[in-house]
């Protein structure tokens, strides 16, 4: 059956034991789940990426079906569901596995997706669709941020920050938070700090889920997935941090190959590589020939032309691509 995204307090995950959420507003799906977690003590959750399951379906079998004495509860969540994963999910509600509750984060589903209509038929079934927040109300949610936190801003700056976001308050949050600990010192942020701030080319958590997949370390890359919640918005730049760390392994792994010494190719790597990069790097390097990092270079130039042609779907074009590079 359908709820909508503002009936969501008649949702009762001991009751309501299958759910679907499904759209392109992350940051509202990441805060419904959150909140359903906070409303259910002694628990046990365990996160699944789809294409983990289907490399490994025993292993998920496994997890649901065994029942330890010191849990309460199992509360399964499952990223970026498509219709691939439907047999499974029939058979498991075929089994009605006691004490199990498995929630379904899609990206935006077609009305002819069969994984939507599974959802939206039956009545034992949850589906709840997550469209775009409104500009209108992205912009109270910052301005009530702002206020709160005795920040001085215009509201034209506000209209930038809600701009950047794309219908997504997940993203809006991760920038207010930005903004607030620039703000730690100071009751204002000018119009040039706040473009630094909003406009960052690459954080953090994209070099880290780069850096794993091109050293094959599947297992962070798969949690650092299922950790972080990217936007439409960062596939871009994913896409441009994996090329240019790739530029960099082909220049190293090249070098490599003539002088087939790995700490003297790190040592002579122009610009210099961070010493807590070194090790990894090293890993990527045994990992990729120059052959097969062109290979790579030319297939993210495909993915990117994909990514800005499907946009709704970027989510899942980037994070397939990243997984099947990783294993």
């Amino acid at each position: 059956m359908i709820i909508k995204s503002y009936e969501l307090k008649k949702l009762d995950i001991n009751k309501n034991k299958y759910v679907l959420f499904y759209g392109v507003n992350e940051g509202a799906k990441t805060e419904e789940i959150k909140k359903i977690i906070s409303l259910n003590k002694n628990i046990t959750i365990t996160n699944y990426d789809e294409k983990e399951i289907l490399d490994n379906s025993e292993n998920f079998y496994n997890n649901i079906f065994s029942k330890s004495l010191f849990e309460d509860k199992k509360v399964i969540i499952i990223k970026r569901a498509t219709d691939k994963i439907l047999k499974i999910i029939e058979e498991i509600i075929e089994k009605d596995i006691a004490d199990i509750s498995l929630i379904f984060n899609s990206d935006n589903l077609e009305k002819k997706s069969k994984l939507r209509s599974l959802f939206e038929k039956n009545k034992k079934l949850v589906c709840v669709p997550f469209y775009a927040d409104t500009a209108d109300i992205l912009s109270r949610m910052a301005y009530n941020f702002f206020k709160e936190k005795k920040i001085s801003i215009s509201q034209a700056n506000i209209n930038l920050i809600v701009n950047k976001c794309n219908g997504d308050r997940g993203v809006l949050k991760n920038e207010l938070l930005k903004i607030e600990f620039f703000c730690q010192n100071k009751k204002e942020i000018s119009s040039d700090n706040l473009l630094k701030l909003v406009n960052l080319v690459e954080n953090h958590s994209v070099s880290e889920l780069i850096d794993n997949c091109l050293a094959k370390n599947e297992k962070k890359t798969i949690n650092l997935l299922n950790e972080n919640n990217f936007s439409s918005e960062d596939c871009i730049i994913i896409t441009k941090t994996f090329l240019n760390k790739s530029k960099r392994i082909l220049k190293l792994s090249k070098e490599y190959q003539i002088n087939k010494d790995l700490n003297k190719t790190i040592a002579s790597a122009r610009p210099p590589i961070f010493w807590k990069d070194k090790d990894i790097v090293k890993q990527q390097i045994n990992k990729w020939t120059p052959n097969q990092i062109n290979e790579l270079i030319f297939d993210l130039s495909e993915i990117e032309l994909q990514i800005k042609k499907n946009y709704t779907n970027s989510i899942n074009i980037i994070s397939d691509f990243i997984l099947n590079q990783s294993s």
